[in-house]
């Protein structure tokens, strides 16, 4: 393909991408965005694959096929539940794409290896290639549940994140001077270890901001690679991707009151502020009141206004289609009922809303935690569903507690709170929730997914 030709279709590709960006910032387009997004992505890898430096087709084919299969089937095959734990995966292919493509460059005996800046463009996709990779896979085995939920805060962590990024600058520095090959094996190597530590240093309540981090580090480490190959589409898919990740991390960070450095560096669950006095933090009084499936429909029947907060146990339980024919057969009885979401609630961004669209719950009935925060002390009946730290009231009213100032949902002014869980543990941050024990709470123990059934079968069974 020409080269014109080939500038002009990276050129509709990439206005493709910020269309897509655009219309996935709205439930309503979301699936616009989507294709808008697929079309891009085919122009770009076909005019790519067309250009002229391109000679080894058959590997480049057998590469397409045999991904893209690997891609589908993975996507075709993955529950709801394990969404979080795939895209963190697929950030850690980003990152070690663009380190195999770094190393590949430099080895190239016809690329321009011999310039200092080339090398520098090499040091900087590497570097951000193997932290995104080691970081996702760590994100990954975190949010599976083969590595604790809780943070490794190692003793002086900051200092090492300090040395290590250190040691990664004085090795790229080497490397763009000398193009030795060691300086840039220890420099992967460092990078690793802080992709790796940053991610482990950081606990469950702060996932879902990790998990949008991470596609902020794949972003950027396209766009160096993009720099690295002389690839405008690159680029700019890898610049869109990496703003929009770290503008979502600012702005979950803000409605989760948190610094987006103490996320990234510190983490959910660092060190606690030492109590006045030596007193020990607050432990949560009273006593676990349990209801049953009968007395919840009694109570949702003769409420005027009900609100549904669902939470990643809503998910494990796939609960969510029950929730939506719950309220629908509430509203033909005149209940309002509405869906509370909070920024984090899940383990990836917009978690709970993908699920309550998948289940066709009304866009206009979903409400973000600052729209509807007010209006819980006016409401009849809560039904938390499989949530648990984003609504817990110590991040509140107790200084000692490790979510301490973090804006919750205050379900607690309700006047009545109905929460489903498996049990009595705590929540994936592990910390104990006093909602569970205030007078106006009930417990429904079980698999949220069959007391949804349940209640639905009674609501239907009352009506008839």
């Amino acid at each position: 393909m020409e080269p014109v030709l080939l500038t002009i279709a990276w050129l509709v590709a990439s206005v493709l991408f910020i269309l897509s960006l655009r219309g996935l910032s709205s439930q309503a387009t979301a699936r616009r965005g989507n294709l808008y997004g697929m079309i891009g992505m085919a122009i770009a890898v076909g005019t790519t694959a067309l250009a002229s430096t391109i000679n080894l087709y058959v590997p480049l084919i057998a590469a397409l096929v045999i991904g893209g299969g690997i891609g589908a089937l993975m996507a075709a095959r993955v529950a709801m539940t394990a969404m979080p734990e795939l895209v963190a995966l697929l950030h850690s292919f980003v990152g070690i794409a663009a380190v195999l493509v770094g190393y590949a460059s430099h080895l190239d005996p016809h690329a321009h290896s011999d310039s200092a800046i080339f090398r520098t463009e090499i040091f900087v996709d590497v570097a951000i290639g193997a932290l995104t990779f080691t970081g996702s896979v760590m994100a990954f085995l975190k949010l599976r549940g083969s590595l604790s939920g809780r943070p490794l805060l190692l003793p002086g962590r900051h200092l090492l994140n300090l040395v290590l990024l250190l040691g990664i600058g004085t090795l790229g520095y080497l490397f763009a001077h000398t193009g030795g090959l060691t300086w840039l094996l220890l420099m992967s190597a460092l990078a690793g270890v802080l992709g790796a530590h940053l991610v482990l240093a950081i606990g469950g309540a702060d996932m879902p901001v990790v998990v949008s981090m991470l596609n902020s580090y794949s972003g950027w480490t396209a766009a160096a690679a993009g720099f690295m190959l002389s690839n405008d589409v690159l680029i700019v898919t890898g610049a869109l991707v990496g703003s929009s990740g770290a503008i979502l991390s600012y702005i979950m960070c803000r409605a989760m009151n948190r610094s987006i450095w103490n996320v990234i560096f510190g983490g959910f669950g660092g060190e606690q502020p030492a109590p006045a006095g030596g007193a020990a933090a607050a432990q949560p009084e009273g006593e676990v009141r349990e209801t049953s499936v009968e007395e919840t429909v009694t109570r949702l029947l003769k409420a005027r206004d009900v609100v549904v907060v669902p939470g990643y146990g809503m998910a494990v339980a796939r609960a969510q289609h029950a929730v939506h024919q719950l309220s629908e057969l509430l509203g033909q009885k005149g209940v309002r009922v509405r869906f509370a979401i909070h920024p984090v609630a899940g383990r990836l961004p917009g978690h709970m809303n993908v699920l309550l669209a998948e289940a066709n719950v009304p866009y206009d009935i979903v409400l973000e935690m600052d729209e509807i925060n007010d209006d819980l002390g006016r409401t009849d009946e809560v039904l938390v569903i499989g949530a648990n730290d984003i609504v817990n009231p110590g991040a509140l009213d107790d200084p000692q507690s490790p979510i301490y100032g973090m804006p919750v949902l205050e379900v607690w002014h309700a006047a009545r709170v109905v929460v489903f869980k498996r049990g009595r543990s705590t929540g994936y941050a592990g910390v104990d929730n006093p909602l569970f024990y205030k007078e106006n709470t009930r417990m429904l123990f079980g698999d949220a997914g069959d007391s949804m059934n349940k209640l639905v079968a009674a609501v239907r069974a009352r009506a008839s």
